[in-house]
């Protein structure tokens, strides 16, 4: 019986992942199609846009799902050592909570589109509410796998059953609501339900946004504590909870969004092969003839990586090793290696194609284009400050030098064109009017995939299915999030939470330069508990009406903001940077802070000089305009 059960399972897992696969391959493909169309035909694919944002409703939460089978939604946590058996108790009640919150997003999600979603509305030839209930089943899905993951023991998973039991009775209004639209009327036990539940609600959403908040802190999903709190603030005012459902569609529908999860594919794509190695050799043959030649070498491969796949930890757990090993055997220390590379997995994210950039234009309305001119000079900066202390620490500790020979360096950059001609490419396209910022997206994992399959030949045809649902949990775990997070900042907003800032902000500061520095302290610890996606969604309505009120460029605040995230990823206690480096090179949590603290000075005097010149961001918007 139970080989039956697990090849059912297997083939369920199976499925899921072709439906990852296949939605991907078309949110790849169709973008490519318009540029090929619009280029050589001078026609456009027919309804390609809407296609788009709407297959990357259906790969957020396909990938969401398998996000949830291999239990890796993002999450933050204490490093706290706990034993058995409150380990094992506060897991329960985190996953518990999780059930409980996911049950109330599936029913206001089945509602939301069984009330809002017309079915003769269509996107071409597919009406909307198909794409509607994979949020509804992927809702569904995940909060059901809180139960079958939170422990094999029988007591675990009862109490987590009667999470997704708790979140069914106080979803009585959706469920009623279904129920009419289904069957025009809903039964009258339900119905008598509806008004005990609303308010018992209500009732309960300040202790629950406590827990939620304390949670967080023990590895509760993050999507599960933002969208968490943004339900039960809207159930305090007995609004409609659909909203949180009609947020999330328009977030992943919006435009530019569909660029997130393709350049993230891409990434994977390059981290998986050997490109890695050849920018290895690359800048080891170009720079180590430097002293910190090595060390340079490495800070310019994690920012090419990280810009592409927009998650520093990527970076990290696919290239660590090997520079590791690279800079020790050049005689560096193993604190400073270890130290170097963690900073360095976030410094990408100031420079195009970044993903953080991408979404802080859609968030914020300020343009992609010059977002992306604004931050090449403060990321220049990033990194030249990196290099000048590797130089200065080189020097000090005579650590091994290469001659500069121009052949082999040529040779280098011949056998690596294929990467570098990649960013030239996606740059020129889109600051060139080619192609959109989701079109430079699709093209950029083509390109990957033809360079690294044929041209390279690093990978197999066979190898594609894997590298592909290595990088779908990162989706997943993301899209949800800001799925989700734009919740909670259409409340924000409702609420004239920004006005009311902006407002005490003007009363009680008036130097534009102390302001700027409020907006690095609160940002630094906004890193330090948040990850960059949540903060973006959660943080920047906030903070834009208050900077605008001070005169100060929106890019330039952009870039501040970006900047000060970067440093979040450093920063104890819940950096991830911090974390994913401890696993990567095997050191205790404490020996990698220590190790990081020169590196995270130096990024601090970066962001200063950041926020304090405004000239750094704004000199090249006026060449994209």
């Amino acid at each position: 019986m139970s080989s039956i059960k697990a090849k059912c399972v297997s083939i369920y897992h199976k499925i899921e992942d072709g439906l990852a696969m296949f939605s991907l391959f078309f949110l790849g493909l169709i973008p490519v199609m318009d540029v090929v169309a619009r280029t050589f035909y001078h026609t456009t694919f027919p309804n390609s846009n809407e296609y788009t944002q709407n297959l990357v409703v259906i790969v957020a939460f396909i990938a969401a799902v398998i996000t949830s089978r291999g239990k890796e939604h993002l999450s933050l946590s204490l490093p706290l050592k706990i034993e058995d058996p409150y380990k094992s108790w506060i897991h329960t009640a985190a996953w518990t909570l999780g059930g409980f919150i996911t049950t109330l997003f599936f029913w206001g999600a089945f509602s939301f589109v069984l009330n809002i979603f017309d079915p003769s509305m269509k996107v071409g030839i597919i009406p909307i509410r198909w794409v509607g209930m994979i949020m509804v089943l992927g809702y569904g899905i995940i909060a059901l796998r809180y139960v079958t993951t939170v422990s094999e023991k029988r007591w675990p998973r009862i109490i987590a059953l009667l999470g997704l039991l708790a979140g069914t009775f106080f979803s009585m209004d959706a469920i009623s609501k279904v129920m009419i639209a289904l069957f025009d009327k809903a039964p009258g036990l339900i119905e008598s339900l509806v008004n005990t539940s609303q308010s018992g609600l209500a009732a309960i959403a300040l202790p629950l946004i406590i827990l939620l908040l304390i949670s967080l802190f023990f590895g509760a999903p993050i999507y599960v504590i933002l969208g968490g709190i943004a339900f039960l603030l809207f159930a305090r005012q007995g609004e409609s909870l659909e909203v949180i459902t009609n947020e999330a569609y328009v977030m992943l529908t919006s435009h530019s969004i569909a660029a997130i999860p393709l350049f993230t594919v891409a990434g994977f794509i390059l981290s998986e092969s050997k490109a890695g190695e050849r920018l290895v050799n690359l800048f080891r043959k170009f720079f180590g003839w430097i002293p910190g030649g090595l060390a340079i070498m490495s800070i310019m491969v994690c920012t090419f990586f990280t810009t592409f796949t927009g998650a520093s930890g990527v970076t990290i757990l696919a290239l660590g090793g090997l520079l590791s090993y690279v800079l020790v055997n050049g005689k560096y220390d193993k604190r400073f290696s270890s130290g170097i590379l963690t900073a360095s997995g976030s410094i990408g994210l100031l420079f195009p194609p970044s993903l953080p950039i991408i979404l802080y234009g859609v968030i914020a309305g300020v343009s992609i284009k010059e977002l992306f001119a604004g931050g090449i000079l403060p990321g220049i900066v990033m990194v030249l400050c990196m290099v000048i202390y590797s130089i200065f620490y080189a020097s000090k500790k005579k650590t091994d030098r290469e001659p500069f020979h121009l052949k082999e360096a040529l040779k280098a950059m011949w056998q690596a064109k294929w990467e570098i001609l990649l960013p030239v490419i996606i740059v020129a396209a889109y600051f060139g009017g080619i192609a959109t910022i989701v079109e430079c997206a699709a093209i950029a994992v083509i390109y990957a995939l033809v360079a690294e399959v044929l041209f390279n030949r690093d990978l197999k045809l066979r190898d594609l299915k894997g590298v592909f649902l290595k990088g779908v949990p990162i989706i997943g775990g993301v899209l949800i999030i800001l799925s989700l997070a734009k919740g909670l900042s259409y409340y924000i907003v409702d609420a004239e939470v920004p006005m009311k800032l902006t407002a005490w902000v003007q009363a009680n500061i008036h130097s534009k330069y102390i302001f700027l520095l409020l907006v690095n302290l609160a940002l630094l610890i906004t890193g330090c508990l948040m990850d960059i996606f949540s903060a973006i969604m959660v943080v920047v309505p906030l903070i834009i009406p208050v900077a605008a009120s001070f005169g100060i460029h929106p890019v330039h605040l952009g870039i501040i903001f970006l900047a000060n995230m970067e440093l979040g990823y450093l920063t104890p206690p819940v950096g991830l940077n911090l974390y994913l480096a401890s696993y990567r090179f095997k050191e205790p949590m404490s020996r990698i802070c220590r190790d990081v603290i020169p590196f995270l000075i130096i990024q601090i005097i970066a962001v200063l000089l950041i926020t304090y010149i405004p000239f750094l961001s704004t000199a090249l918007i006026k060449f994209v305009q």
